[in-house]
């Protein structure tokens, strides 16, 4: 069996709107990655992106006509051009979004070919903005920006910070191509209208591989990519959420980080620490990152020579402390805590040692990975096994691409917020 992480895009109807700032130079990466995954993909400039990128460059790229603003009206065309475009497309990128084309957009003026599509579809969009940063801190955007989060078919991807082309450092970098592309996916699992129903939620989720040094060459740790706890915080960032990541070591691409709010831990005391600071402050927190289960007392100065390794490390392992545990034994009553549990053996072994782990480390929510079966576990693009829930009731989670998963435990954590807070409620009120 062979599942694709880009599954979600091929065959998929895609509509690339480039406008007017200097990051349209990424837009042509972004058409080719999309046109790899399978999907058939149009691209339209406006008159201030065909003066930084060719549009026979998209065009040859997208394998389709790239449209301009004077292809608008053809009276040999049944059917307006903007209106064909919005209704062929099922999904929309305007990437990048600049100040002009965002004010149009967002005041419902018309003017130009990509202004009137954008007010014609009713399909999902993504909207990536980039500008100098002066001109994103502007009030007059902040404000347009603001009228964009309202709209329920966009996603809205703010620009990051780094060294602009007018050699101004700060934010205004438009979105890597490979974070469009799974904001795009986002919406092809979502469906409209695009769920907002994180929003004003905060979630603490952790990420990777913890490292637990022995000496000055040597380090114990395991083989988690730290895949599944990025992309569950990159879905709920997208339905509104803000995420704070306590990340370890990581094996994945570094733009799938932007956007969240990154606290590296290299080993358990310092995810430990940082764990201690941000959980008062969040309604929810995933345990995804793989702990180092075991540790040496104390760290050994200098490299071990292999003659006195063995003799040294003698009766020197500990455990390290189990955090979810240590967390849950102070949860607040209105928060919610997803573990994970990398087990093996036979179905019957795991969901045993999975409802055993969940009653013993306090969570609400637990989900069990059989690592040692095929496109499940450590670095795997997949990822599939048991959600265990409330009652110890377990749901069969299907092998599946991690961010579709990541998605099924946001409904499901979720639905676990909303009980607990009408528990709440009725209990204040004596019910």
């Amino acid at each position: 069996m062979k599942i694709e992480e880009s599954q979600k895009l091929k065959g998929q109807k895609i509509l690339v709107i480039a406008t007017g700032s200097i990051a349209v130079v990424k837009t042509p990466l972004l058409v080719s990655n999309l046109i790899k995954t399978g999907a058939e993909v149009r691209c339209l400039v406006t008159p201030s992106a065909s003066k930084l990128v060719s549009p026979l460059s998209l065009a040859t790229l997208s394998r389709n006509r790239c449209y301009e603003d004077e292809d608008q009206w053809d009276p040999q065309r049944s059917k307006p051009l903007h209106i064909e475009l919005s209704e062929w497309a099922n999904l929309i990128v305007i990437a990048p979004l600049s100040a002009s084309s965002l004010s149009r957009w967002v005041n419902g003026l018309g003017e130009g070919l990509a202004a009137s599509v954008l007010l014609a579809s009713e399909k999902p969009v993504i909207a990536a903005s980039a500008m100098n940063t002066a001109m994103w801190e502007n009030q007059a955007v902040k404000s347009n920006w603001q009228k964009l989060q309202s709209f329920t078919n966009v996603i809205a991807l703010s620009p990051s910070e780094g060294l602009l082309a007018c050699d101004r450092i700060g934010e205004g970098r438009m979105a890597n191509p490979e974070l469009i592309q799974l904001a795009l996916e986002s919406a092809t699992i979502q469906r409209l209208p695009l769920q907002k129903d994180w929003k004003g939620m905060k979630l603490l989720v952790t990420a990777g591989a913890t490292i637990e040094d022995i000496d000055e060459a040597r380090y114990l740790s395991n083989r988690s990519s730290g895949k599944m706890g990025v992309l569950l915080g990159q879905a709920a960032r997208f339905r509104g959420a803000q995420v704070d990541l306590i990340h370890g070591s990581l094996q994945i691409n570094p733009a799938l980080l932007e956007g969240l709010n990154c606290i590296k831990a290299r080993g358990s005391k310092d995810m430990s620490r940082a764990l201690q600071h941000l959980q008062p402050s969040s309604d929810v927190i995933a345990m995804a990152a793989a702990i180092a289960d075991i540790k040496i007392k104390e760290n050994i100065a200098g490299k071990l020579g292999k003659e006195k390794l063995l003799e040294s490390l003698t009766n020197q392992f500990e455990i390290v402390p189990d955090l979810l545990k240590m967390l849950a034994d102070r949860k607040k009553a209105s928060q919610i805590f997803l573990g994970f549990a990398a087990l093996t053996g036979s179905d019957e072994e795991i969901q045993k040692l999975a409802i055993s782990k969940k009653q013993n480390k306090g969570c609400d929510l637990l989900m069990a990975n059989p690592i040692d079966k095929l496109h499940q576990g450590f670095e795997s693009e997949l990822n599939g096994g048991w959600l265990l829930g409330p009652g110890d009731e377990i749901q069969k989670i299907p092998i599946n691409t991690k961010f579709s998963i990541a998605h099924h435990l946001l409904d499901a954590i979720k639905f676990q917020l909303i009980a607990k807070s009408e528990k709440i409620n009725n209990r204040a009120q004596g019910l």
